[in-house]
C-alpha cells in the first residue's frame, strides 16, 4: 500500500477516556477515527478525504473483546477484528451466522486487521455485517464525553457512508441478544467474486413455537439494495403467525421487493438486483427454517 501523503495531525489514544477527550476537543474540526483503517487509508490515499486530525483508537485494548452470557447475549468490542469473530468458539456455538459470513469477507489481510465496528461505521450499504446484525436485533453503543446512547442496527446507517454517529462520538460496542429456543438464522450474499462486495445480500431469523409448526418471530435484513441496509418489515409480517411453506416464502419475497430500493450500477441494473434479492430471500428463509426445526 502506498504511503498516505495528506497532511494531518496524528492523535493516538490508549484508553476510551483519552479517545473521548480527544473527540470532545476536536468535535468541531475535520477529523477521522482510525482503528483497522482498511477503508480510511484507501480514501486518504486517493484524496477522497483530507482530514486535519486522525484519532487512532487501535491501541485501546479494553475495546478488543468478544464476550457472551445467557442474560445479556453477545458483546463485540469496537476493536474486535473480522478474524477474531470468525475464530471465536462462542460465536460458532451461539451465533454461527456471524462466523459463517466471515468466510466470504474480503482477504485474510483485511480480516486480520479490519474491525467489525469499523465496517459498520464506514456505512457502505453492500458491506456484509449489517444484514445479519439487523436480523439478530443487534444494537450499537455510542459514547461521547457527555453521554452514552444505544442505536439499533437497523437505524445505525442513515445514508450512503453516513451513520447516526455524531461529532465527538465513538462506537464502543455491538450487543446481540441471546437467541430464543427454536430459532434459526442464515445469511448469504451474491457477489461476482469470492470475498467481493455483494450485489445483494439477505439475512433471515425465524423463531418457531414449541411444536415447531408456527412462526412466532421473523426478522429480515437486506444489504446492497438501497442507500442503507434495510429491514424488510412487510416481508416479516407475511411470515409471523403462519405455518411456513415454500409458497409463503414466495409471498414474503414479493413483499420484500416492494420495500427495497436498488440502484442501477455498472455491475447490475436495479431490476436485476431486486429480482436477485427476492430469489435470495426464498433460499435463505428455507435454510433458516431448517435450522429452527433442528435447534
Amino acid at each position: 500500500m502506498k504511503a498516505i501523503t495528506t497532511d494531518f495531525e496524528y492523535l493516538p489514544a490508549v484508553t476510551v477516556g483519552e479517545a473521548l477527550d480527544l473527540l470532545s476537543q476536536h468535535k468541531d474540526d475535520d477529523y477521522k477515527i482510525i482503528a483497522g483503517g482498511q477503508s480510511l487509508n484507501t480514501m486518504m490515499k486517493h484524496r477522497l478525504i483530507t482530514p486535519e486530525y486522525i484519532i487512532d483508537i487501535k491501541g485501546i485494548s479494553e475495546l478488543d473483546y468478544i464476550k457472551y452470557n445467557d442474560k445479556d447475549g453477545l458483546r463485540i468490542g469496537a476493536l474486535a477484528t473480522h478474524s477474531s469473530l470468525e475464530r471465536s468458539e462462542i460465536v460458532k456455538e451461539k451465533y454461527s451466522i456471524l462466523s459463517e459470513l466471515e468466510e466470504n469477507v474480503a482477504s485474510v489481510e483485511t480480516k486480520n486487521w479490519g474491525t467489525v465496528v469499523g465496517d459498520l461505521v464506514n456505512a457502505d450499504p453492500a458491506a456484509d455485517p449489517a444484514p445479519p446484525l439487523i436480523a439478530l436485533d443487534a444494537s450499537l453503543t455510542i459514547a461521547s464525553k457527555e453521554e452514552t446512547r444505544t442505536v439499533s442496527a437497523e437505524e445505525f446507517a442513515v445514508d450512503f457512508f453516513e451513520t447516526a454517529v455524531q461529532p465527538g462520538e465513538l462506537v464502543t460496542e455491538i450487543q446481540i441478544p441471546a437467541l430464543p429456543k427454536n430459532t434459526g438464522v442464515y445469511f448469504t450474499k451474491y457477489s461476482q467474486l469470492h470475498g467481493d462486495y455483494a450485489l445483494a445480500s439477505v439475512a433471515v431469523l425465524l423463531t418457531l413455537d414449541d411444536k415447531k409448526e408456527t412462526c412466532v418471530n421473523a426478522r429480515i435484513g437486506f444489504g446492497a439494495v438501497g442507500s442503507t441496509p434495510i429491514r424488510a418489515v412487510n416481508a416479516e409480517a407475511v411470515l409471523k403467525g403462519q405455518k411456513l411453506t415454500d409458497e409463503l416464502f414466495v409471498k414474503a419475497a414479493e413483499a420484500a421487493t416492494g420495500e427495497i430500493s436498488p440502484i442501477t450500477g455498472i455491475e447490475a441494473s436495479a431490476d436485476y438486483k431486486r429480482e436477485l434479492a427476492g430469489t435470495l430471500l426464498k433460499r435463505v428463509a428455507k435454510e433458516a427454517l431448517a435450522r429452527a426445526k433442528n435447534a
